[in-house]
C-alpha cells in the first residue's frame, strides 16, 4: 500500500547534475548517482492514487506505483524483479526516454508536480548491476525454431532476448562495426555511456543470442540465404532517413549536414579514446565535421539538436545558435490544447541548454551563404508564423526580418522520414508506406509471411519505450507463429497509438 500522503510530505526533486564547467570537459553522463534517501523520499510521492494513468502514458505497461512502493520500504531486489518483468532494458530508458508517464501521472491532475518515475527507474535499473550484476536467466530447452533479427538497437534487442528466453535459437545482425543501433552511436555518452549497452549484451550473449556484426543483410548476406537459414525474420533497422532541405538555396556547401552524420562521427572519436586508440570527428570519406573553434547553426529544437548542441560545447565550439520553426512554448501545460494526461507542448531545457548556445524560436533558414570557395559561411534567417490549414503546415515570412548568423558548421537536426531504403527490402519483396516506415499486420508480420517488422521501422522515429514495447509484442507474435509453447507478453498492437485528446 502506498503512502497516501507521501506528496504532501516531499516535493518533488531530482539529483543535481555535474557543475558544467567540469561536465563539458568530458563526456560522462550528467548525472551523477541519486543517494537512496533521496529516491525513497521521491518513491514516497506516488501516492495511492486509484487508477495509475501513467500505466497507460507508458507503452510498455510498466508497473510504476508497484515498483516506487518497493522502493519506498527498502526492498530494492523485489523492485529490481517488477521493473524487469516489463521492461528489457530500463537503464536506457530511465537515461532516454523523456518520461510520458509522468506527463500522465495523477499529481499533475491536481497541479501538483509528477513523481520522479524516471529518476526511480534509473536508480533501480543501477541497483540491479550492484547488487550481483545483470545476472542472465538460465537458458532453457531449444525449441529448434531459429529467428534473424536485423538490426540491434533497443527494439531487435528486446525481441532477440524475449526470444532467447523462449528457447528459440536468435541470430542478431547489425551492419556497424559494433552493437546497439542507434544507442550505440548516435547517443552522446553524456546521455548514456555504453559501459550499460555492453552490461546488456554480455547478458543476451549469456543467454543465448548470437551477434553478427559488420554484416549489411541485403548486401553481404541475401535476404534468400537469411530466409533459408531461419523460420522467421524481424526488421528492426530503424528510422534513420534524415529530414533534408534540398530546395534551401546554399544546401550542397561544405560545411551543411545532416546532424546524425555529427553525432556519429562525435561517437566515434569516445569510442576510439576509451580503446587507446586517436580518432577525428570525420565523416566516412574522411570530411572533418568537427565542431572545434567553430560557429555552429543548429537547425531544429528537438532532442537530436540538444544533442547536437551539447557536443559542440565538449568540442569546443566558438558559438553554437539553435534555431527552432515553432514559437516559443509555454512553461507549463496548456490544458486546452494538451489536457492531462497527454504529452505537453511545453518549453523542455536539456541539460546542453545550460551549457552555453542560443535558442532562437519562431525563425526559418532562407539561405546558406557561400562563403566564395563553396564553404558555407552564414545562415540567412527570418522570422516567421506557423499555421495549420486543412491538416498542412503553412510557413509564412515576417517582410523585413531577414538576418544572417555566422556558420562555420550547420547541422540538420529536422526529424526523419523513416527507414532508409535498402536492397534488403526490395529482396524481401517488402515495400515502403508514404511515411517512409514498414507497414505490419495485426500480427506483426510485414506483406510477406514469415517476415515480422517492430520499432522505428515501423512506426517512424519514435521514443525508445516504442521500440521496446513493439519489440517485445513482435517477439510474441513470432514466438506463436513458430509454436511456441505458452505466451509472451505483448503490451502493444501495431495499431495502438499515444494518448492523445480526441
Amino acid at each position: 500500500m502506498p503512502d497516501p500522503n507521501g506528496f504532501l510530505r516531499y516535493d518533488r526533486r531530482l539529483p543535481a547534475r555535474r557543475p558544467v564547467p567540469v561536465r563539458i570537459l568530458d563526456w560522462r553522463e550528467v548525472y551523477p548517482p541519486a543517494g537512496e534517501e533521496l529516491i525513497r523520499e521521491q518513491a514516497t510521492r506516488c501516492m495511492d492514487c486509484g487508477i495509475p494513468f501513467c500505466h497507460d502514458g507508458c507503452p510498455l505497461g510498466n508497473r510504476i506505483p508497484d515498483w516506487n512502493d518497493l522502493v519506498r520500504t527498502g526492498n530494492w531486489d523485489a523492485a529490481v524483479e517488477s521493473l524487469h518483468a516489463t521492461n528489457n532494458f530500463p537503464e536506457f530508458t530511465g537515461r532516454l526516454c523523456p518520461a510520458p508517464c509522468e506527463a500522465a501521472c495523477v499529481l499533475g491532475l491536481g497541479g501538483q508536480q509528477p513523481v520522479t518515475i524516471k529518476q526511480v527507474e534509473v536508480e533501480i535499473a543501477d541497483a540491479a548491476v550492484a547488487r550481483g550484476g545483470l545476472r542472465p536467466r538460465p537458458l532453457p530447452a531449444p525449441t529448434g525454431r531459429s529467428v534473424a533479427v536485423v538490426g540491434s538497437g533497443p527494439a531487435g534487442l528486446a525481441a532477440a532476448q524475449q526470444l532467447a528466453r523462449a528457447g528459440h535459437t536468435v541470430t542478431v545482425y547489425e551492419r556497424d562495426d559494433a552493437l546497439g543501433g542507434l544507442l550505440r552511436y548516435g547517443i552522446p555518452d553524456f546521455k548514456l555511456e555504453k559501459q550499460h549497452i555492453d552490461r546488456r549484451l554480455a547478458q543476451l550473449s549469456a543467454e543465448g543470442v548470437r551477434f553478427r556484426t559488420g554484416v549489411n543483410v541485403g548486401v553481404d548476406v541475401t535476404a534468400a540465404e537469411l530466409r533459408a537459414e531461419h523460420d522467421a525474420v524481424l526488421l528492426a533497422c530503424g528510422a534513420l532517413q534524415g529530414r533534408d532541405t534540398p530546395e534551401t538555396p546554399g544546401r550542397a556547401l561544405r560545411g551543411v549536414h545532416q546532424a546524425m552524420a555529427h553525432l556519429v562521427a562525435a561517437n566515434r572519436v569516445v569510442a576510439a579514446a576509451g580503446e587507446g586508440r586517436p580518432a577525428l570527428a570525420t565523416l566516412p570519406d574522411g570530411t572533418p565535421i568537427d565542431a572545434a573553434g567553430k560557429h555552429v547553426v543548429i537547425i531544429g529544437g528537438g532532442d537530436t539538436a540538444a544533442d547536437c548542441l551539447g557536443v559542440a560545447h565538449r568540442q569546443g565550439a566558438a558559438g553554437v545558435h539553435q534555431l527552432d520553426l515553432y514559437p516559443e512554448p509555454p512553461a507549463g501545460r496548456d490544458a486546452g490544447r494538451d489536457p492531462w494526461p497527454t504529452w505537453p507542448w511545453i518549453l523542455r531545457n536539456y541539460p546542453a541548454h545550460e551549457e552555453g548556445g542560443e535558442r532562437v524560436f519562431a525563425v526559418a533558414v532562407q539561405e546558406f551563404v557561400d562563403d566564395g570557395t563553396g564553404q558555407v559561411r552564414a545562415v540567412r534567417i527570418a522570422e516567421v508564423t506557423v499555421e495549420k490549414r486543412d491538416g498542412r503546415r503553412i510557413v509564412s515570412v515576417l517582410p523585413g526580418s531577414e538576418r544572417e548568423l555566422p556558420a562555420d558548421l550547420v547541422l540538420l537536426a529536422i526529424g526523419f522520414e523513416g527507414t532508409e531504403e535498402q536492397p534488403l527490402l526490395a529482396q524481401l519483396g517488402v515495400a515502403r508506406n508514404t511515411r517512409g516506415a514498414v507497414d505490419a499486420r495485426p500480427d506483426w508480420q510485414t506483406d510477406v509471411d514469415g517476415v515480422f517488422v517492430a520499432g522505428d521501422m515501423h512506426r517512424g522515429a519514435s521514443l525508445i519505450v516504442w521500440a521496446i514495447a513493439e519489440g517485445r509484442a513482435a517477439a510474441a507474435a513470432i514466438h506463436a507463429h513458430l509454436g511456441g509453447v505458452g505466451e509472451l507478453p505483448a503490451p502493444v498492437d501495431p495499431a495502438r497509438e499515444p494518448l492523445a485528446a480526441r
